[in-house]
């Protein structure tokens, strides 16, 4: 096998396992194109965009085959060089900004975690044809020394395994030699390979994270989609604007030419005094595994008009015969009753349509009776309206000084919009909080034409929160995966080292799924139950399943315990970051910390270059 051989073959092996995977997730989530065509856009794009990684295989492999150590070492190394490759090739779309999955989750990922993911999907193509082409791989690197057709020759050799009667597990005793390979023995080559696989597996374990948080966010927006669906057939978020009043007005000026020309528009008349009292009555209605949080509500309007007119407006082209009580909201289906107001010592019926659209475009108007002398005196009036909404109910404040009030019996409000309110009482039996406004705080008097509101800022109020966080603290838990992973593996690490009874690669893999996979348990439980209890449970499963597996492994209650203790206080930990919100970094460093140190102490007897495993510190 020569260098330009087993380089190409690496290379076009990685080639097509890229191409496979790339058409095989066209064709399952894109559902896009033909499968042959997609096969060689990816098989060539990946050829061509590859190259650079075959010059530097052309490289270094003769360098590696030239140096006096064992074959797996030389391997190892190797490895290593293509994962610097990938994370190379992983850091371009890292940069740009472009991630496959971000189609199909709400927040756009972050830099680390795109690079992770494709160097994880290029590494694992690159593992993969090193591994259809391990016997040739092997005879190369150990200048045929190992010339077999036997893969399970060659993965004992690996993994510097013995073939006997007994059980197979890997060898960590150093065989007495009087020529140490430059001050390292084998025993520590074989250590530094088995860490470097062991560090390996948790960034690969680190893969079916990114895919959890997919199905995080597949899953909220399943719940966003219910509770749409619900809302926009029962009423979607409700915004009201106050009582005003409309006034066709006829302007007159005189254009370029020097003519005279007419041209119509609306006054928009707004209240001079305006009090709003609500109450907001909240409904859950179950949808599926989900609940929908909507609302009824019973609101007051009253106040008074009297108009300040601007001095570029004749009240002699005002056409009163023709104005109209307009009232704005967003949805009609909202409306439970016939909305009935008492204006000027009238009872009058709004119907449906508005004759301007700048407070909306949805709305109610009635024709009233009025005059500039009326308006002078001011005119009072008073309405009350039944409306259903969902998750919101905002204010639009048009009125010279106005004071809003409104309650429920709901405990997790949240204010929002432009105005936060001037009284405020939150508790669990509910809430109440009023707004206040003045002629200082708007910037247009009582009477504007058509056009001049600028109202898109303007909306206040609240909106009732559903406490369903789960997916929020579930994407928070994930966040900390690298840490459960890694601390697990490295205890795992080093206990085998102090026992001299290490663990085959797939067990490591066995307790990297154990892990990931709670998770999933963590996520499907906290769509029926409270998130506190889901975390229990399902930390407490993982945490008995892995420490029975320790138990069937070491063959001692008292690692399994010590498995137990530390992975139920790490599981702890977390769960307490995740509840914190201001102080979670700084509990966070303090906690990584004192676990970096009791690694460091637990690890101090651990004689790293081989021989007896534990150092000789004790005699």
């Amino acid at each position: 096998m020569t260098t330009t051989g087993l380089s190409a073959r690496i290379w076009l092996l990685t080639s097509i396992t890229f191409a496979i995977g790339f058409m095989s997730y066209c064709l399952l989530f894109e559902n896009e194109g033909e499968g042959v065509l997609l096969l060689l856009a990816g098989f060539f794009s990946s050829l061509i965009g590859s190259f650079p990684a075959l010059i530097a295989f052309f490289i270094v492999l003769p360098i590696l085959q030239t140096v006096k150590i064992k074959w797996q070492f030389k391997l190892a190394w190797f490895m290593i060089l293509v994962l610097c490759i990938d994370v190379c090739y992983g850091a371009v779309p890292a940069f740009l900004g472009y991630n496959f999955l971000d189609k199909y989750r709400h927040e756009k990922a972050g830099f680390f975690e795109t690079l992770l993911l494709y160097t994880g999907i290029l590494f694992t193509c690159t593992v993969m044809a090193i591994l259809f082409s391990l016997n040739r791989v092997a005879f190369y690197l150990s200048d045929g020394a190992v010339n077999t057709t036997s893969y399970s020759k060659i993965i004992r050799q690996l993994f510097f395994i013995k073939q006997n009667h007994k059980p197979t597990i890997m060898n960590y005793e150093t065989i007495p030699s009087t020529k140490p390979q430059h001050g390292i023995t084998t025993s520590a080559n074989k250590i530094l390979v088995k860490g470097l696989i062991t560090g390996g597996l948790i960034l690969l374990m680190l893969i079916p994270t990114l895919f959890i948080n997919n199905l995080i966010s597949e899953r909220e927006s399943r719940q966003k989609e219910v509770v749409k669906e619900v809302s926009s057939k029962w009423a979607t978020p409700q915004t009201l604007s106050a009582p005003f009043i409309t006034l066709p007005y006829t302007e007159t000026f005189t254009n370029s030419e020097g003519k005279i020309v007419q041209s119509k528009t609306q006054l928009i008349v707004l209240a001079d005094k305006l009090l709003v009292n609500g109450k907001v009555m909240p409904e859950e209605r179950p949808r599926s595994i989900y609940k929908v949080l909507l609302y009824r509500t019973a609101l007051n309007f009253s106040g008074s008009f009297k108009p300040s007119w601007p001095i570029d407006i004749n009240s002699a082209n005002i056409d009163f015969a023709n104005a109209k009580l307009c009232f704005s909201l967003t949805d009609f289906k909202g409306i439970e009753e016939e909305v009935m107001v008492e204006f000027n010592n009238q009872k009058l019926m709004l119907d449906p349509g508005l004759p301007v659209n700048d407070l909306g475009d949805v709305g109610l108007s009635v024709p009233i009776n009025i005059s500039v002398e009326t308006m002078s005196v001011g005119i009072k009036f008073n309405m009350d309206v039944k409306l259903k909404g969902s998750e919101q109910l905002h204010f639009i404040p048009m009125s010279v000084n106005s004071k809003f009030s409104v309650s429920s019996a709901w405990p997790n409000p949240s204010f929002d919009g432009n105005s936060l309110p001037t009284q405020r009482t939150v508790n669990d039996s509910g809430f109440n909080a009023q707004w206040s406004f003045n002629r200082a705080n708007l910037a247009f008097g009582t009477v504007v034409k058509t056009g001049a509101l600028k109202i898109g800022t303007t909306a206040f109020g609240v909106s009732l929160v559903q406490p369903a966080d789960q997916y929020n603290k579930t994407t928070r838990s994930v966040k900390y995966a690298i840490l459960l992973i890694g601390l697990t593996f490295a205890l795992f690490f080093i206990i085998e080292l102090m026992q001299k009874n290490p663990l085959h690669p797939v067990q490591y893999v066995l307790v990297g799924l154990a892990l990931v996979i709670f998770y999933t348990l963590l996520l499907s439980i906290s769509e029926y139950i409270l998130f506190d209890y889901a975390y229990l449970i399902a930390a407490t499963a993982t945490v008995a399943l892995i420490t029975l597996y320790a138990k069937s492994h070491f063959n001692t209650w008292k690692s399994a315990a010590l498995f137990g203790s530390l992975l139920s206080a790490l599981y702890g930990f977390i769960f307490i970051l995740i509840r914190l919100e201001d102080t979670a970094l700084l509990v966070g460093s303090i906690g990584l910390f004192i676990i970096l140190a009791l690694v460091m102490y637990g690890s101090r007897k651990i004689n790293w270059y081989g021989g007896n495993v534990v150092a000789a510190g004790k005699n």
